[in-house]
């Protein structure tokens, strides 16, 4: 089969890496890709926004698969485009509707969603410019810290949590009337703070029936000790010690199951990853946020654990025979630790020139923000979060103790990670 991925990240090379296994890929293109993918597949310099652009690449190279990577293709529709269109319409597209993505998409659409199916989330109001005063009194009602989000896609720093009330009335102002995240802070979701321990569960669902994967936990903020600003992933491991099986229960009664039930009977076409950001609170899961997609840096520790050939996955989601396929995962824990540039997620420089990558044994690199000098053939720096390191244990300090390992003799300026992954476990 022929295969291709949309995106160019961390995520995207865990994917690649594991399709590339399946003795099912003939081909296998990831556009655009990026240094790591590079050695598991082609690489194709295209936008993946521009869908005729791929649409141009998916006959060209006669692509039977196409597993959309991240959230914005899907959030503007381009599975609904390929289904629409007759000279694509034998194509797999791992990836939901648009109105399925907007499960990510929307936070307000997300929240209206779990109110509707009864699945357990913070209590919540939206908020726009035409009644933003009202969201000034919310903010009063509610004890501190204060919650807001953005409500369209504003990757992954969207979200302010504030202890101040003050603070937290000038932020909605911020976003709302000077589009601090642009157009997707436009209206924002303010939310209820719930305390508790968050977890990150994945299933893949075929629009019918799912299969639960390996659980995961990222550390978003920059900072030891979860403190500074929100990053994109600095790491995560996986299993989580606390996703129990009367916990992972709990989860999947009251989360995934109406979560799939909900959309079946909304007629929602969904065929793909879901992806349920999850608190665990006095013993009770809560639903923080669904993501359309797998989760980065997640990916880099959940898809390691999966033993079986992904591709035979893929196709029992097209064909809709998910309930007959058996997932086998790998029992060993998996750590994947994220090197990012000096200065992220803030302003940092690119071109940086990596060195010490080509012979580590024991670890898996997923690349992200990477690219290769075809002058050179030097590997560089072109994003804040540059390269994950994973690494397997029997147990998860084994398995962060050896990925740590790997991440020192990885060298490029201004390089920094965390040295705490997993600290609250």
């Amino acid at each position: 089969m022929n295969i291709l991925i949309l995106g160019s990240g961390g995520r995207e090379h865990a994917l690649a890496w594991k399709i590339s296994q399946s003795n099912k890929t003939e081909n296998l293109y990831i556009a655009p890709g990026n240094a790591g993918t590079r050695d598991v597949g082609s690489n194709l310099p295209i936008d993946i926004n521009d869908f005729s652009e791929v649409k141009r690449i998916v006959v060209e190279k006669d692509i039977d698969i196409l597993v959309v990577g991240p959230e914005v293709p899907l959030v503007n529709g381009i599975t609904d485009k390929f289904k629409n269109d007759p000279a694509l319409k034998n194509v797999s597209i791992i990836g939901p509707s648009k109105t399925g993505a907007m499960l990510e998409g929307s936070k307000e659409f997300a929240k209206e969603f779990m109110y509707r199916h009864g699945i357990p989330t913070a209590a919540y109001r939206s908020f726009n410019a035409g009644n933003i005063d009202e969201g000034f009194q919310f903010l009063e009602s509610l004890k501190a810290p204060y919650v807001l989000k953005a409500d369209g896609l504003a990757a992954g720093k969207g979200v302010l949590i504030l202890n101040d009330l003050e603070l937290a009335k000038s932020e909605l102002k911020s976003m709302i009337e000077q589009s601090k995240f642009g157009e997707a802070s436009a209206k924002v979701v303010i939310e209820e703070f719930l305390d508790g321990i968050e977890i990150s569960v994945f299933v893949l669902t075929d629009g019918k029936s799912y299969v639960i994967l390996p659980e995961a936990k990222d550390y978003k903020r920059i900072g030891e000790g979860d403190t500074g600003l929100n990053t994109g992933g600095m790491g995560s491991v996986s299993p989580v010690s606390f996703a129990t099986p009367e916990f992972m229960g709990k989860i999947e009664q009251q989360i995934i199951k109406p979560t799939i039930n909900g959309l079946i009977k909304e007629n929602i076409d969904y065929k793909g990853f879901i992806f349920f950001g999850l608190i665990k609170v006095d013993g009770e899961p809560y639903v923080i946020e669904y993501n359309c997609r797998m989760g980065d840096p997640e990916a880099e520790s959940v898809i390691p654990r999966i033993k079986s050939d992904l591709v035979d996955a893929f196709i029992a989601v097209d064909k809709q025979t998910l309930h007959e396929y058996e997932m086998e995962f790998d029992h060993r824990h998996a750590a994947a630790i994220m090197l990012v540039s000096g200065g992220y997620p803030e302003a940092y420089e690119k071109s940086k020139i990596i060195s010490g990558i080509e012979n580590l044994s024991d670890c898996i690199l997923f690349h992200a923000g990477t690219s290769k000098d075809i002058n050179t053939n030097q590997v560089k720096t072109s994003g804040g979060r540059v390269i994950a390191v994973c690494s397997y244990g029997n147990t998860m300090e084994e398995s962060l103790t050896t990925a740590y390992d790997k991440a020192k003799q990885i060298e490029f300026e201004g390089r920094y990670f965390r040295t705490d992954i997993g600290f609250d476990l």
